[in-house]
C-alpha cells in the first residue's frame, strides 16, 4: 500500500520546482551516454563485451529512472511504486537475460530517449524563464504547469501501463498460487507425520497396554492395575500430541478471543516483554486471521532466537481497507527475509490473499516487520485487547 504524500509536499514550492527542473537538465547528458551506451551494449549482446555493457549500465540507468521516479511523485503529489521484476539470481548472463525479459528496461530505454530530448527541452525552459529577468511573471505562472507536464511524461514512460499490470499480476498470483499449493501439501505431510509419530504411537501404546491389562486382570489384579495407569497416561500424552496439532492447524484461542486477543496469549509466553496495540475495530475473515497470526507468530519466535532484543512490539491496525500488522524490536538488527524458511512461508501465507511482507532491519536495530493484507472486518464478537503484556 503506498503512502499518501502529505498536503504540503504535494505541491512544491516554484524553487522547487525550478531546482527539479535543474536537476533534470543536469541528468539529460547522463541519460544520452546510457541511452547510446546500451543500444551499442544490446548490439554487441552476442559477445561478452556486449553482455558486460549491458550489465553495467542498465543498473545506472534504473538509478536515474527512480531519481526521476521520485520527482515526478513529488511534483504530481503521487509517489510513483518501484515497476522492476526482481532479479532471476546469480550470475551476469541470468541477470542480463532477466531485464531483458522486463518490460520496465525497455520502457526506460525509450524514456532515456525522451529525457535527452524533449524532457530536457521542457525542464531547460523552466530554468531559462526564472534566469532571464524579463519572463518572470512567465515563470512564475508557467512554472507548475510545464513541470507538471514533464513529470506525467516521465510517469508514463517510468510507470508499467494498465495492460502491463494485469499481465504482472496474473504472474504474480499464478507464482502464489503454485506456492500455496506446495505450501499446503507440505503442511499436509507434516500434519501426517505429527499424527504418524505421536498420537497414533500413543494410542497403538495404550491399545496393547489395555490388552495385556485384560489378560493379566484375573491372575494379577496389581499388575493390571499399572497396566491402566500406564494407558491413562498414555492416554493423556495422546490428547497432547493432538492438541499440539490442532494448534498448528487453528489455535483454538484464535476463534474463541480474535486476533487481538490470540496475540496477546503469544506474547505472555514469550521470554521477551511484548508491548501490544491491537485493538481492531471488527474481525477480519478466518483465513486471513489465521494467515496474519502464523505471520506474527513467526516473526515474534524469531524475536526470541536472533534478535537479542530486549522489548519487542506488535502493532494491529485496519486503514482504508488493509489489515496491517507490525512487529518490531530494539535487537541488533540484520535481519534477511531472504534466508530461512520461517520468514518465507510467511511471504506465502501472505501472498495467497494478495497479502505484502516488509522488512526494515538496519544493522544495530532496530527492526521492523510490517504485514498488509486487504481485506474487510466484520462486526466484533469479542473485545479486543491492547496494553503491555
Amino acid at each position: 500500500m503506498s503512502t499518501p504524500i502529505p498536503p504540503a509536499a504535494r505541491r512544491p514550492s516554484r524553487l522547487r520546482l525550478t531546482a527539479y527542473a535543474l536537476a533534470q537538465v543536469a541528468a539529460a547528458p547522463l541519460a544520452l551516454l546510457l541511452l547510446v551506451v546500451l543500444v551499442v551494449g544490446g548490439a554487441l549482446a552476442l559477445l561478452w563485451v556486449g553482455i558486460v555493457v549491458v550489465a553495467l549500465a542498465v543498473p545506472a540507468s534504473r538509478w536515474l529512472a527512480r531519481r526521476h521516479r521520485a520527482m515526478a511523485g513529488a511534483v504530481l503529489g503521487t509517489p510513483l511504486p518501484d515497476p522492476y521484476l526482481p532479479a532471476d539470481g546469480p550470475g551476469v548472463v541470468r541477470r542480463v537475460l532477466g531485464w531483458a525479459r522486463d518490460p520496465m528496461t525497455w520502457r526506460d530505454l525509450v524514456w532515456l530517449a525522451w529525457a535527452a530530448s524533449l524532457g530536457l527541452a521542457l525542464s531547460l525552459l523552466a530554468v531559462l524563464l526564472l534566469v532571464v529577468v524579463v519572463t518572470g511573471a512567465l515563470w512564475y505562472f508557467g512554472i507548475e504547469p510545464l513541470m507538471r507536464l514533464r513529470c506525467a511524461v516521465d510517469r508514463w514512460f517510468l510507470v508499467p501501463g494498465h495492460t502491463e499490470r494485469l499481465e504482472r499480476r496474473v504472474q504474480d498470483l499464478t507464482a502464489s498460487r503454485a506456492e500455496v499449493v506446495d505450501h499446503s501439501a507440505t503442511e499436509l505431510r507434516r500434519i501426517e507425520r505429527d499424527l504418524h509419530d505421536g498420537a497414533q504411537a500413543r494410542l497403538v501404546a495404550l491399545s496393547m497396554n489395555l490388552g495385556m491389562a485384560e489378560s493379566v486382570l484375573a491372575a494379577d489384579p496389581e499388575a493390571a492395575r499399572r497396566l491402566v495407569a500406564d494407558a491413562r497416561q498414555s492416554t493423556v500424552a495422546a490428547i497432547g500430541d493432538l492438541r499440539s496439532v490442532l494448534r498448528g492447524i487453528h489455535p483454538p484461542v484464535l476463534a474463541d478471543r480474535g486476533l487481538a486477543g490470540a496475540v496477546g496469549a503469544l506474547a505472555l509466553d514469550l521470554a521477551v516483554p511484548v508491548q501490544l496495540d491491537t485493538a481492531l475495530p471488527g474481525r477480519p475473515p478466518a483465513p486471513v486471521e489465521s494467515a496474519v497470526y502464523f505471520a506474527v507468530a513467526e516473526c515474534l519466535a524469531n524475536v526470541v532466537k536472533h534478535s537479542g532484543a530486549a522489548h519487542a512490539w506488535v502493532r494491529l491496525a485496519h486503514r482504508d481497507g488493509v489489515l496491517c500488522a507490525e512487529v518490531g524490536d530494539d535487537g541488533r538488527g540484520g535481519a534477511d527475509p531472504g534466508h530461512g524458511t520461517g520468514m518465507l512461508g510467511v511471504m506465502r501465507r501472505l501472498a495467497a490473499f494478495d497479502g505484502t511482507m516488509a522488512v526494515s532491519s538496519p544493522t544495530g536495530g532496530p527492526t521492523l516487520v510490517t504485514l498488509e493484507v486487504p481485506c474487510a472486518l466484520s462486526s466484533p464478537r469479542t473485545t479486543p485487547s491492547s496494553g503491555p503484556a
